[in-house]
């Protein structure tokens, strides 16, 4: 019981997503069971298992609940025979699943990135903020992020463990192609849920154009949100969160929104009559907006 309890500790110590299921009782005809109540097997979510209930046909059977655990969030009490078979109730099992936090890591330390920090704080996400930048990366002005990295992007998310994946999003505002594209290439490579970038439609052709170029595929490009965020108007680094936010909501969620990416025309609007119809205008590519 030890190992699988040190074993608890270290995903939740690593933010890993793991679950567990505990013998907590069994019928009279099971008393010559292998192992006694209360004994115990733990499964991550790449399948690993450690433990012991008893039996490898028992094992198998609680790794599979385990799993589905894990997909579904949630546990509960599973009755079994001793080894695993269904519709008995020789045994008594709870079920335990505990999910890790989705993550966010957001690449660029600017303005922008502060206002995202604390709509995704609020939204339950770990987040990162990333940026090669040492004078910019830093806690003080990231002081409600988990985590504030000094390193390149790309080189970051190599070593990154665990692997990002379809509950996790990843927000790239450093509106610098030397550091966007690098970061890009590395995690269209992974399972990131959501993957948006910062900058203007001329600014997304280029990088689009810039990515094929690094051999990325068509496919791969398209899962981009970019210009990043949904198309409500937004200017302040609030607003512009907010759209971010919303964006990955409706990603996970499969809900139909009016994208950035999917429109077309000018990304900012003023209002310019007593009537209230709106001028388009464009904001030209800079570092402090999705200019955006």
């Amino acid at each position: 019981m030890q190992g699988v309890l040190a074993a608890a500790y270290d995903c939740l110590r690593r933010d890993e997503a793991f679950a567990f299921a505990t013998i907590i009782a069994m019928r009279d005809n099971a008393a010559a069971h292998a192992v006694p109540v209360g004994s115990k097997i733990l499964v991550k979510a790449d399948g690993s298992a450690i433990g012991d209930l008893g039996s490898p046909e028992l094992n198998a059977a609680a790794a599979t609940r385990l799993l589905h655990a894990l997909n579904e969030s949630r546990g509960g009490l599973w009755h079994c025979g001793v080894d695993g078979e269904a519709q008995r109730d020789d045994l008594t099992i709870y079920i335990d699943a505990f999910t890790r936090r989705p993550r966010m890591i957001i690449f660029g330390a600017v303005d922008f990135t502060r206002a995202l920090v604390r709509v995704a704080k609020t939204l339950g996400y770990h987040v990162s903020v990333c940026d090669a930048r040492g004078a910019f990366a830093t806690a003080e002005r990231f002081p409600e992020a988990d985590d504030v990295i000094v390193d390149w992007p790309h080189r970051f998310l190599r070593g990154l463990t665990p692997r990002l994946g379809p509950s996790d999003a990843v927000c790239v505002l450093t509106h610098d192609e030397k550091f966007d594209i690098p970061a890009l290439v590395e995690v269209l490579r992974t399972d990131a849920g959501y993957i948006g970038a910062m900058g203007s439609r001329r600014t997304n052709e280029k990088r689009r154009a810039r990515l094929e170029a690094e051999g990325v595929g068509a496919d791969q490009i398209d899962r981009l949100m970019a210009p990043i965020g949904i198309d409500i108007g937004a200017r302040s680094p609030e607003e512009t969160a907010i759209a971010i936010c919303a964006e990955i909501i409706a990603t996970r969620s499969a809900t139909p929104v009016p994208s950035l990416r999917d429109s077309s025309g000018p990304i900012h609007r003023v209002a310019g009559h007593e009537d209230g119809d709106l001028t388009q205008c464009r904001v030209e590519d800079d570092d402090s907006s999705n200019a955006r």
